[in-house]
Formats: structure tokens, C-alpha cells, sequence
């Protein structure tokens, strides 16, 4: 993204997902978590706080977990995978959460609290940077997360750092079938909602293989990316568009004009006449060519209704 350095990228990650917990809708959370392979009987098993539809998969379905192996988390969030983990490496095992987020950290520790799951850990942390030591890790999971990370290079040889010999790393994540529209390339939004920070497959694997992994296998899961529009928070479908809203002061040449308004994502058919009911708002923004000092927020969701996802990116499971 031009513009914008990592610190701004990270601060931008990081200030949106901690709204995350105030907003989740629940029942929409769970229909985008049944539809990306968690079963009703995982989902009701663990603290409801946990799941904030968030994911774009299952990695603890992939992660053939074994009892008394420590599995680390990243991007922990409310800890959804953390307690499902713990349940599989049972009470001589331990499963540890990694985020970014202090408001996730502290979500998901009031969760283990309780739900009174003794096996888990929950610290904040970068992944580039993660507090746990060298070689001592079974497996790594992540849902929906290295997209994020604006350096995954170092992201991915952090995680070959803290794995044992012969350790495991399983994946969900958002990954590119091609290249994203020039429009959306440098949406702060877009980004943040897990689409443009992504990569291509090609270049996932090569940097998988370059960070040490061998054996990398990548399983399209040809799932419906739309599914985010059954809940606010999901990775493409809340906030202003394409994900939570980006504060406008951080969006170079996008600075509000008032407090609360925010850069607007608007897709291709913003100000075409087909959106009148949002056009007053969204087309008075620099994202249609308009006011270049405003920012304005597009309604809920309209990346997904303004652009087919699907047809440039796709959810994958890396192992």
C-alpha cells in the first residue's frame, strides 16, 4: 500500500480488531463459522464470547492435534481456536494465543476464566516478534491472520523459529487467485478486512519454502467469501467497507474534516446511479474523485456488494 509504512499498517490492524469485541454479532458469528467448517457442537462447547466471525476456516480441523502437544495460536483473538485446542491436547498439553490486540488478550482470558479452561495462555504479541522461545512448539495454527502482516517473510520464519524439529504448521487464510483491481489495491480498508494484505498462492508457497517448511501442501476450500455479509465483523464484510473502518487520519491525502468520518472504499459502481441511497455520502469522498479533504463512510459491507471477491481470492488451508 503506497503510503503507509508498516507501523501505520500495524497501528491501523490493531485499532480496528480492538473494536471487534464491542460490535460482534453473535448470531451472524455463527452462521460465518458453521459455513467455514466449525461444527455447532464446537461452537456451543466454548465460551460464545470467542467467536466473532472472524474466520475464513478451521485450522484445528487440519492440525491433526495430539494429547500433551503445546499449539500456539496467532492472532488468538477470543480465543476460538485456543479452547478448541485445549480440548484436543487435553490437560497435559497447552494451547497459547498470540495477538497483537490488548482487547482481544483480555477478552480471551476472561473467557478461559470463565469457562474455567485451566490448559491455556493468552500474550500479547506481534507475530513477527513473538514472546515464545525457540523449538518448543508441536504445531502453529492461524485463521485468517499472516494476510494481515505486513512483512510475512518475517512472520513465517518467526514461526519456523518457535517450532520443534518435525513440528507443524496449519493455516487458514485468505490468498489470492489474482491480482487484486488497481481500486482496491491501496484500500486502508480493503486491508485491514483481510483482501489486499493477502498474496498469491505462488508466492505464499515460495515464501513458506524459503522460511524452512517443507512438504507445503495448499487445498483450495472453494468457499463462498460472501458468507461475511451474514455478520458485521466478518473479514470482508463490516465496517465502512471491505472491513472495519479506517480512521481517515491515517489514510494519506483522506484526512476528515470532523471526527467520525472515515475514508470511504467505495467499489466501481459508487456514483454510477446504481446506489442512491448511499451515493450522497460515499460520492463526496476522494474515493470517487470528488472532495479530495473528506472522507465518507460507504455503508456496511460494500466491498462484498460492490465487488465480486470470490472471483480474485479465496480461502486456503495451508499445511
Amino acid at each position: 500500500m503506497q503510503g503507509a509504512t508498516e507501523t501505520e499498517v500495524r497501528r491501523i490492524v490493531r485499532d480496528n480488531y480492538a473494536q471487534v469485541p464491542k460490535t460482534a454479532d453473535r448470531e451472524g458469528s455463527t452462521r460465518v463459522a458453521q459455513a467455514f467448517g466449525y461444527s455447532l457442537e464446537e461452537l456451543t462447547a466454548i465460551p460464545v464470547e470467542s467467536n466473532m466471525g472472524l474466520s475464513c476456516g478451521n485450522p484445528t480441523a487440519v492440525a491433526n492435534l495430539k494429547e500433551g502437544e503445546t499449539v500456539v495460536d496467532l492472532g488468538s483473538g477470543g480465543g476460538l481456536d485456543v479452547f478448541l485446542a485445549a480440548k484436543a491436547v487435553g490437560a497435559t498439553g497447552k494451547a497459547i494465543g498470540i495477538d497483537m490486540t490488548f482487547e482481544m488478550i483480555d477478552l480471551a482470558r476472561r473467557n478461559a476464566s470463565k469457562a474455567q479452561v485451566r490448559n491455556v495462555e493468552f500474550y500479547l504479541g506481534e507475530i513477527e516478534h513473538m514472546p515464545i522461545e525457540s523449538n518448543t512448539t508441536d504445531c502453529v495454527i492461524s485463521n485468517c491472520v499472516i494476510n494481515l502482516c505486513p512483512n510475512k517473510d518475517v512472520a513465517l520464519r518467526e514461526i519456523y523459529r518457535i517450532l520443534k524439529p518435525g513440528g507443524r504448521l496449519a493455516i487458514s487464510d485468505i490468498a489470492l487467485k489474482q491480482e487484486v483491481p488497481p481500486a482496491l489495491q491501496d484500500n486502508l480498508s480493503a486491508y485491514v478486512g483481510c483482501v489486499t494484505g493477502a498474496i498469491q498462492i505462488k508466492e505464499y508457497k515460495a515464501l513458506l519454502h524459503g522460511a524452512g517448511f517443507q512438504d507445503v501442501v495448499i487445498v483450495d476450500s472453494n468457499a463462498d467469501l460472501s458468507v461475511y455479509t451474514f455478520a458485521d465483523n466478518g473479514c470482508c464484510g463490516s465496517g465502512a467497507s471491505c472491513g472495519p473502518a479506517v480512521p481517515a487520519e491515517v489514510v494519506p491525502d483522506a484526512k476528515a474534516e470532523a471526527d467520525g468520518d472515515e475514508p470511504c472504499g467505495c467499489g466501481p459502481t459508487c456514483c454510477d446511479g446504481s446506489h442512491p441511497d448511499t451515493e450522497a455520502s460515499c460520492c463526496a469522498s476522494s474515493c470517487c474523485g470528488k472532495d479530495e479533504k473528506k472522507g465518507a463512510s460507504a455503508p456496511a459491507k460494500s466491498c462484498l456488494k460492490d465487488w465480486d471477491v470470490n472471483a480474485f481470492a479465496g480461502m486456503h488451508a495451508l499445511i
